[in-house]
């Protein structure tokens, strides 16, 4: 999970890949690997530099989850909900482990994170609560699976890993090598399912929450995008692809950051209350209770944000501003996955591009455009600031854009 350390750019160490990802010849790893030990980077477009990756090995562990049909229950208004369930399993895995860094990665309606072996047991029966808790208290269908790292080189696919610092306290992981997309493809097979754990079962979610308002876009829209090469597509070219829409996202109005750098404004206690009580469960056998209880919490809090005066060592406004430069709205995973704010201009640009690139084989796109962006938090202590914040279009985002990709031959 993210590391508490100063923030500095890095150059590539001992043991840092000198040399792009060439497959199952360079997948073995001789001597022990940390993903703590894996060298941070400050530049997004440096995702794009092969060898930022250090390979997985093959004693690891993929654990993912997504949601059945999230596409139709965000049709439904269930937005919310879809982005809770995916965050879920995350939130479940830091807690189960308090004080390991794992690798994770957001994908609005799931998650993924690696497992090193010796906590394979714990992230299994986490997998199994989270799938029965989402059923039970979101009325969603969660699938899950646990796959050997050794699978996807068997498959004759890698997994490489890099560290993005997005702020001095928070940094995501990023991926190459093709593992990630032939786990998903497992999962989705019905391979190394994990089912769900007995009825009642629910992991420890202390922190998860998604108590800020959506954010409106700036002058412009919020664009959701996903692009992942074509198959036998030339790698210089898809890169050369890729670092245009960089380019261009870079070049907008405050970088394609979707939050304002003062963090986005708390819902009131009242918003979402009845929904999130049923997700909570009863307290001391009463629902009454605990949506008085949860109320009492919320309003306590809505007050200091919306006062922004400082309650003992917490300060709203500085976790605002945290939570702003913590986000998670860009990713990488062989492919580009942003959800940015832009001009209409900028997103006509992008588009224009993206389909002449997939005329000529080079990528397939699934884009989703949408007037405003959600975050779903991961905040176990307000104290401390490395929280996370993940960030979605709050029109379905990811989710919507992963369907017109799936449409495309």
């Amino acid at each position: 999970m993210p590391a508490r350390h100063a923030l500095t750019d890095v150059e590539a160490g001992p043991g840092s890949p000198t040399c792009p990802q060439t497959g199952q010849a360079e997948a073995s790893v001789s001597v022990p690997f940390r993903y703590a030990d894996v060298p941070r980077f400050t530049r997004f477009s440096d995702v794009l530099d092969e060898t930022r990756y250090v390979p997985v090995p093959d004693t690891w562990w993929i654990a993912l989850c997504d949601v059945v049909m999230s596409t139709r229950a965000i049709e439904d208004g269930r937005y919310r909900s879809v982005n809770i369930a995916g965050a879920a399993l995350i939130t479940a895995v830091k807690n189960a482990l308090p004080g390991a860094d794992l690798p994770f990665v957001f994908g609005g309606d799931g998650a993924t994170l690696l497992v090193p072996p010796e906590h394979r047991d714990t992230v299994e029966a986490v997998l199994a609560e989270t799938v029965m808790w989402v059923r039970e208290a979101l009325g969603l269908d969660l699938r899950a699976a646990l796959i050997p790292v050794a699978a996807v080189r068997e498959a004759g696919r890698d997994l490489r890993v890099a560290r993005y610092a997005a702020s001095a306290h928070v940094d995501y992981a990023m991926f190459s090598g093709g593992g990630l997309a032939y786990a998903d493809a497992a999962m989705k097979r019905g391979l190394h399912a994990i089912p769900a754990a007995p009825a009642g079962a629910k992991p420890d979610l202390t922190g998860l929450s998604c108590r800020f308002e959506a954010v409106p876009a700036r002058d412009g829209l919020v664009l959701s995008l996903i692009v992942v090469p074509g198959e036998g597509a030339d790698r210089e070219a898809v890169l050369a692809t890729l670092g245009a829409i960089l380019a261009e996202v870079d070049a907008s109005p405050g970088m394609g950051r979707p939050l304002p750098e003062s963090g986005p404004p708390m819902r009131p206690p009242w918003s979402g209350l009845a929904a999130d009580s049923r997700a909570e469960g009863t307290l001391v056998g009463s629902r009454v209770l605990r949506v008085a209880a949860m109320f009492l919490t919320r309003g306590a809090a809505f007050a200091l944000f919306s006062l922004g005066l400082p309650f003992g060592r917490f300060s709203p406004r500085r976790y605002r501003r945290r939570l702003a430069a913590n986000a998670d709205f860009r990713k990488y995973d062989d492919g580009l996955r942003l959800t940015v704010a832009c001009p209409v201009a900028t997103a006509d640009r992008i588009e224009t591009r993206l389909a002449l690139a997939q005329k000529a084989g080079l990528v397939r796109y699934g884009v989703h455009r949408q007037d405003a962006a959600v975050v779903t938090c991961v905040s176990p202590s307000v104290l401390h600031d490395d929280h996370v914040h993940f960030v979605d279009g709050a029109d379905g985002g990811y989710a919507r854009a992963a369907a017109m990709l799936k449409r495309r031959p």
